[in-house]
């Protein structure tokens, strides 16, 4: 996997904004590492991880030890591992140097950095702990934004079990963010082989 990232300037120190791409889950419903998957050439990590460089200014891997050499970036592997996105989230507020994290998922091949931008600068704005966009009624909490003070929040869910991050949100200052019908396609994800046949002939349909 070549990471694309070489003509971003994507540095890890004190900063206003960082952004992290989770990539620590099984994928055991697509039955391949969805990180893998090519959309128009380009693996997906790679095509996320760009998007995300580009809109937060850097990006780092929440993922296994050795998953993926080829990741011209900083890795992190969870630091506890099993846990879930919450788990993923938790390291990524751990390891920050920023104040505003944007946390996104690997599974998103329509993301862009657009969005992304709008959804940081929104995020900056609200003053909230974080914010996550709503999509077709749906919070979207793997491309959200989250301010490191969630970190002890986050901390304390999981010491008590709780692992659904969801359920987290409703103990902090949270903004939905409601995203145009324009943009809700941006937000779609895949998780089986079959929404990803979807998503490909949907895209050559576009062409």
């Amino acid at each position: 996997m070549r990471s694309t990232l070489s003509n971003a300037r994507c540095y890890h120190f004190r900063m206003r904004r960082a952004g992290y791409v989770l990539a620590g889950g099984q994928s055991s419903r697509m039955g391949v590492d969805k990180a893998r998957l090519l959309w128009e050439g380009e693996a997906l990590l790679d095509r996320i991880a760009g998007e995300v460089c580009a809109a937060a200014g850097s990006v780092a891997l929440i993922a296994p030890p050795g998953r993926y050499p080829d990741f011209r970036g900083r890795i992190y592997p969870d630091l506890r591992p099993g846990c879930g996105p919450l788990g993923g989230l938790e390291t990524a507020l751990s390891v920050t140097r920023a104040d505003w994290n944007l946390v996104v998922a690997c599974d998103l091949p329509r993301l862009s950095r657009t969005l992304l931008r709008r959804i940081l600068d929104a995020a900056e704005a609200s003053k909230s702990d974080c914010l996550v966009p709503v999509s077709g009624g749906r919070l979207q909490p793997l491309t959200a934004v989250y301010h490191r003070r969630c970190l002890l929040t986050i901390r304390r869910a999981l010491d008590e079990g709780l692992f659904r991050l969801t359920e987290v949100l409703s103990r902090l200052d949270c903004t939905r963010w409601d995203v145009s019908e324009e943009e809700e396609a941006l937000l779609w994800n895949v998780n089986t082989p079959a929404e990803w046949k979807i998503l490909l002939q949907l895209d050559k349909g576009c062409q």
